[in-house]
């Protein structure tokens, strides 16, 4: 007499419909994040996204579980950019530029604030997409180095700071009315990233470890 063999459960999928809702609610919060800050109503985002608050709430529990999905979103596509730099052939510093100016089209400047003193900055995804933008970020400006066209005493932070400082909009100025301004910026900085360096660099490379050390350290 043979044993029955238990049916093995096949893994539920989402369904088409329900990922696409994910989707534009997190392209909502992002865009109202960017356009009024992370105390936005997320009954307001639901109405952006065209979907009811239960569908929200079903798929983020909380704010700060769509604060997360909205920030690795945004990584997520920032890596993207700098892998399409890295898959160029050609002019290696203008594949760095590319990526630099893809991130700022991002607008992570806008959505670095949101991670606050009350935001899982240890999330294991969070720090997944972290490290995979750092990495290859890294990767695009090594590539530019080795190519001497990228000055040698800057590093990944350098960039990543200077790129979100001036992407971010200036006190006082209107958030959206100011992107006008940001590429013409970043250019000037840019600019002067190319080797051969004119002047020495005051003080030492910041690291993304001083980054994230607290103030008081």
């Amino acid at each position: 007499m043979q044993t029955a063999i238990p049916d093995q459960r096949k893994v539920a999928r989402p369904r088409a419909d329900a990922l696409r809702n994910r989707e534009r609610i997190v392209t909502a919060a992002r865009e109202m994040f960017v356009e009024h800050g992370p105390d936005v109503p997320l009954d307001d985002v639901a109405r952006r996204a065209g979907v009811g608050n239960a569908t929200v709430y079903r798929n983020f529990p909380d704010r700060d579980a769509l604060v997360r999905e909205v920030v690795c979103s945004v990584m997520d596509r920032t890596a993207r950019a700098a892998e399409l730099a890295l898959a160029e052939t050609g002019d290696a510093f203008e594949a760095l530029e590319r990526f630099v100016h893809a991130s700022a089209d991002e607008r992570i400047s806008a959505l670095c604030p949101m991670v606050s003193s009350t935001f899982d900055q240890f999330h294991p995804d969070l720090e997944a997409a972290r490290e995979r933008v750092e990495r290859l970020v890294a990767e695009v400006m090594d590539r530019a180095k080795a190519a001497g066209q990228l000055r040698g005493d800057v590093g990944v932070s350098d960039l990543m700071i200077a790129a979100a400082q001036l992407s971010r909009p200036p006190a006082g100025t209107g958030c959206l009315s100011a992107d006008r301004f940001v590429h013409r910026h970043l250019q000037l900085f840019l600019d002067g990233l190319r080797a051969p360096a004119r002047t020495a660099l005051p003080g030492t490379q910041v690291t993304m470890e001083d980054l994230r050390r607290p103030c008081d350290q």
